[in-house]
């Protein structure tokens, strides 16, 4: 299960960024994964859940998760278009010359915390 992985290092990233601005508490993490990095958002959560548990500082954390379609681009026609994992062939001229544009993001695009009262 690589979700643990991915958690422990989003975790690991969001801690340090909070202690660095002298925070009390981890709050919140929103994070942007691309579906083609196959992590399974329950999974993501679930790994989230039993580290925050275990850390007075992110204990009570919460989650928010966007997933993002693999999007590509048609490298014969200039088409852009969404797809799914295993199918990238362009739906305008059927070429399989395509660059995945997006759907490989792993992005911590913001984070909560308490800081002290001051």
């Amino acid at each position: 299960m690589h979700e643990l992985g991915i958690m422990t290092s989003v975790m690991d990233a969001a801690c340090e960024a909070a202690r660095a601005e002298g925070a009390t508490r981890l709050l919140s993490i929103k994070l942007s994964i691309g579906e083609a990095t196959e992590a399974v958002e329950d999974a993501l959560r679930f790994s989230f859940e039993a580290l925050a548990a275990s850390d007075p500082f992110t204990e009570g954390a919460t989650l928010d998760v966007t997933m993002i379609r693999p999007r590509s681009v048609c490298l014969e026609c200039g088409e852009e278009f969404e797809h799914d994992l295993h199918n990238r062939f362009c739906p305008a001229c059927d070429s399989f010359a395509t660059e995945l544009l997006a759907g490989r993001e792993l992005q911590i695009d913001s984070i909560e915390v308490d800081l002290p009262d001051d």
